[in-house]
């Protein structure tokens, strides 16, 4: 082999070490690259709020086209209504997922009173949890001349006692409706931020939620309640105030006994109030109420809509100007909207919106002389 030869061998040789070498070291300084925290943390921010704007993007902007094809209503006459919402009812129900449950013993019954009012306490055994509240029934009511029922839903803090008693928010308003004539049953359901969201994990697990278990608990206590003869079974109603106004708005859609329905301090621009935060109201992506996030919720159920599962039973609702929990222009606006589906059905004195001036509130006059018109009439 001629000397060229082997000096280009060994070049060759030389420079395959070299690449090869330098590949190596180039792989190990890849290896040895780490991020610092600081860019870590502004790595994974930029994902959330991709994630976040993602979300945003496709909940709000994606909902009237999404609202469009699966609502498919027809205003013809009432019946071609309730028809024509039928399927969406039942999307509803999977929205609200409530369970089967069974009564598992005997009611137990004991004499109760607050704030004056004599009732009893309640107890339903629906194996292993109870259906537990609180009835009351006016003076005069019979057999012979049985009264309406309106169910008395608290809210976030409070218990069955509260809708009876002279507080800031509820004004004793189911104290007011016995004095009425009407017989009042107020569930109890479970309260605080915290207990619900513990709750709510194991429900969502179970394929259930809150709204939906305390549904079927209310529903059982009203069955109970109905076998009495001085109570009048067609002319039920249903008034809550905040986390009750959300069980309101939830329950009246599923359970046709319900006639007639007010909502205190609830009603809202849905998609403004679950995920856009702004300084004229909270919303509830910037508070630990995880429990409010119902899994396919917002898919086609903004508050109007949930009103036209409504329809055509009589709506009042109230909603205070001072209230944080919403925007009242909004809130106007959103009810507009929901009016549109009784006067399309020519039912327009069906609705009507109590817009105050005081805060997170139920308003006893006027929610008592709607349940007079609609239900002791």
């Amino acid at each position: 082999m001629k000397g060229n030869q082997l000096t280009s061998l060994f070049t060759k040789g030389y420079c395959l070490t070299f690449i090869a070498l330098f590949s190596f070291s180039v792989v190990l300084l890849a290896q040895e690259k780490t991020l610092t925290q600081e860019e870590d943390d502004k790595r994974i921010d930029r994902y959330e709020k991709q994630l976040s704007d993602y979300f945003t993007n496709e909940i709000i902007n994606g909902y009237k086209e999404r609202a469009s094809i699966k609502w498919n209503r027809d205003y013809t006459n009432i019946g071609s209504f309730l028809r024509s919402v039928e399927a969406n009812r039942r999307r509803w129900e999977e929205v609200i997922k409530p369970p089967l449950l069974k009564q598992s013993g005997s009611p137990e019954r004991t004499p109760y009173v607050v704030n004056g009012v004599e009732g009893e306490w309640i107890r339903i055994p629906l194996g292993g949890i109870y259906a537990e509240g609180m009835l009351a029934l006016p003076n005069g009511a019979s057999k012979e001349k049985p009264v309406p029922i309106i169910i008395a839903q608290h809210g976030i803090g409070s218990g069955s006692e509260t809708p009876f008693e002279n507080g800031k928010n509820y004004h004793a308003y189911a104290k007011a409706l016995v004095e009425a004539g009407f017989a009042v049953l107020s569930p109890l359901n479970l309260r605080s931020i915290e207990r619900r969201n513990n709750i709510e994990r194991y429900a969502r697990l179970a394929k259930t939620s809150i709204p939906g278990v305390e549904l079927v608990r209310m529903q059982f206590l009203l069955d109970l309640a109905l076998q009495d003869p001085r109570i009048d079974s067609e002319r039920v109603g249903m008034w809550g105030i905040s986390l009750g106004g959300m069980a309101t708005m939830f329950w009246t859609p599923l359970e046709p006994r319900i006639k007639a329905s007010i909502v205190s301090a609830w009603f809202n621009e849905r998609l403004n109030k679950m995920i856009v935060p702004d300084k004229r109201y909270t919303s509830f992506i910037g508070t630990k109420e995880d429990y409010v996030y119902m899994t396919g919720w917002l898919d086609e159920f903004r508050d109007d809509d949930v009103v036209s599962l409504i329809a055509p039973r009589p709506l009042q609702i109230q909603h205070g100007k001072k209230d944080q929990i919403a925007y009242w222009p909004q809130v106007m606006e959103e009810y507009e909207r929901a009016a549109q589906h009784y006067k399309k059905l020519g039912i327009e004195d069906r609705i009507e919106m109590i817009m105050h001036e005081g805060g997170h509130e139920a308003i006893v006059e006027p929610g008592v002389k709607f349940f007079q018109k609609w239900l002791k009439n």
